[in-house]
């Protein structure tokens, strides 16, 4: 039950779309997450009313191609898995939508299962 959030600078709808199919496929092939089960908050930013920051931290250079993608989901993957989603969103998106993957910032925030409702007020995961 991974929760997305996806802001692209200059993105418009198409390039949003294409953006949130490579981070729902990437999903759904390196950590198995049903195909039905997608979530998504997509936003694109214009650069002058909303805008994005970054640098070239750890050597990475960057430029307006940036894409943030935070990933909230339930904790249990293990490092190997969230590497092969890392590299795996990176070539979607190349793929999908024209991004460098020197330009793919991904973040993974786990939480448990108690931490989530699905709808009708319930927590569909406790246990």
């Amino acid at each position: 039950m991974p929760f997305v959030r996806i802001d692209a600078l200059g993105a418009d709808s198409a390039r949003l779309d294409a953006l949130g199919r490579a981070v729902h496929e990437a999903l759904v092939e390196t950590i198995g997450i049903p195909t039905d089960d997608r979530f998504q908050v997509l936003t694109g930013h214009d650069g002058t009313r909303s805008t994005l920051r970054y640098d070239d931290y750890l050597g990475v250079r960057r430029d307006s191609g940036i894409v943030y993608v935070a990933i909230t989901m339930r904790a249990g993957r293990s490092p190997a898995q969230k590497q092969a989603l890392y590299r795996r969103i990176a070539e979607l998106a190349q793929e999908y939508a024209g991004t460098e993957p020197r330009n793919v910032f991904v973040t993974v925030t786990e939480n448990e299962s108690i931490d989530w409702s699905l709808g009708n007020g319930e927590a569909q995961y406790a246990l």
